[in-house]
């Protein structure tokens, strides 16, 4: 009791605890399943709130948690029975220097906040695909987007970040402040701290991009692998980008396949660009030239708040055909009146990403393009979440049996795709996820969080 009257005496922001009217809405998430009972959900106002919301974690013995987005599936965002520091009400301003091509991003900020502000100056950065993500998760795990194609992930974009670490320390990393801690939070999530502003790198942006969905009966599959298979391997333009979505749809007994297009540039560009995709002849075209800020919000409408969730990824080097196909198979079977089921297949070009070698920082570059299975149920019960687990792992084990020649056995897929694992499990999971950077980690955990206090996304084990 003693800790706690001594912590609200110097924190000056908000708190909620389970007697309080705003308590569920503290809790909740994107994803259903992933909310968590807390004991306490903090509110810091500033850095300094951080270090005092750390601080009375570690003396009272709670489990400790971040929340940016709240968009992780897996609950690393929420603690049972523990604090949660919160970035989302307070720290989520976003200012822009116009001058120097900077945007100064709060850590509790979305996406849509970044893509609005930035775009009012014809200036842009790499931002995750739905724009109600938050910057924090998707940065700090490495961050692909639209723009990757141009000027790489997130983290080659950031430029300086604002980190509390697990003794209170409130520092500056970046190349020339800290730099070992700046190459531990590129792609080392929240093992490290709790960042509270990033600094990120802004492009000039044309105002209107070329997207929307095009949608085709399943008819088309092998038709749609084969195209598919031949633009992809003579190697994609750092503008365009596509995702295929394999699905059947609530309510309705035939299985689609919807792609949704993207080139930086004008409709008359984006239709001669995916000619090729348009001969197919799909059904429906909602395809547009639309305000660049418009971009990212394309799938929010199938990606609302408060549904269960869960996301499970791979890596592919190369179409495989037949492990489509039994992928695509299963999802239909997935379907049903209290399941959903959909194959997602990212492509960007990977050149810029794959530009920057590995060891520059703690995220690993491989030649993979992401492919990940996301399921969504109804009723939150832990028999609908076990049947949600074993369909994505059954639907992405076939996609990784077709790419073992190129993988070999081990296709654990990018980390902020793979969020199907126990929170126990995912400290299992840091060594396959970070390779040969996991031994420099651990000595990293060592000096800035010896005693594991974040531990919620693939925790890495103190040297």
């Amino acid at each position: 009791m003693a800790h706690l009257e001594s912590f609200l005496k110097s924190f000056k922001g908000d708190i909620s605890t389970p007697s309080d009217a705003d308590y569920a809405e503290a809790i909740s998430r994107w994803a259903l399943n992933a909310r968590r009972n807390a004991k306490i959900v903090t509110f810091p106002k500033d850095a300094q709130d951080v270090a005092f919301a750390i601080d009375y974690a570690k003396t009272s013995g709670l489990p400790l948690a971040i929340r940016g987005g709240g968009h992780s599936t897996s609950g690393a965002s929420s603690s049972e029975n523990g604090l949660v520091i919160d970035l989302s009400r307070y720290l989520k301003e976003v200012t822009i220097d116009v001058d120097n091509k900077l945007a100064y991003v709060g850590g509790g900020a979305l996406w849509e906040q970044v893509d609005k502000a930035a775009i009012e100056h014809g200036l842009a950065t790499v931002a995750g695909t739905v724009n109600h993500t938050g910057v924090g998760g998707l940065t700090l795990g490495g961050g692909l987007g639209w723009l990757s194609g141009m000027h790489g992930l997130v983290i080659d974009n950031l430029v300086e970040a604002t980190v509390v670490t697990a003794d209170g320390s409130v520092l500056t990393a970046s190349k020339v402040e800290n730099p070992d801690l700046f190459f531990g939070i590129r792609g080392g999530g929240c093992n490290f701290g709790v960042v509270t502003r990033f600094v990120l790198q802004l492009h000039p942006q044309r105002r209107t991009v070329w997207t929307g969905e095009i949608i085709f009966p399943a008819t088309i599959l092998d038709q749609l692998i084969s195209l598919t298979d031949r633009w992809w391997s003579c190697g994609l333009c750092e503008k365009e980008g596509m995702l295929q979505m394999f699905t059947r749809p609530p309510q309705d007994p035939n299985p689609c396949i919807i792609l949704i297009l993207f080139y930086n540039g004008t409709e008359a560009e984006g239709r001669k660009n995916f000619k090729d995709f348009f001969d197919l002849k799909p059904f429906m075209d909602l395809t547009r030239e639309v305000p660049y800020e418009m971009l990212n919000s394309i799938q929010n409408e199938h990606l609302v708040h408060g549904q269960c969730r869960l996301i499970k990824g791979v890596f592919q080097i190369k179409l495989h055909a037949e492990s489509i196909r039994q992928a695509m198979e299963r999802v239909i079977v997935h379907c049903n009146d209290e399941h959903s089921s959909l194959l997602l297949l990212e492509f960007f070009s990977l050149a810029k990403v794959q530009s920057v070698p590995n060891g520059d920082c703690a995220f690993v570059r491989g030649p993979g393009a992401n492919v990940m299975s996301i399921s969504t149920w109804k009723n939150d019960t832990a028999e609908n979440s076990a049947y949600a687990r074993t369909a994505a792992r059954e639907i992405t084990s076939l996609i990784a049996a077709g790419q073992k020649e190129f993988l070999g056995v081990s296709n654990e897929g990018y980390g902020n795709y793979d969020q199907d694992a126990y929170e126990k499990d995912m400290k299992n999971k840091a060594p396959f996820l970070f390779g040969t950077n996991y031994p420099r980690l651990q000595e990293l955990k060592k000096k800035y969080d010896s005693d594991n206090l974040f531990c919620k996304w693939f925790a890495i084990t103190p040297a």
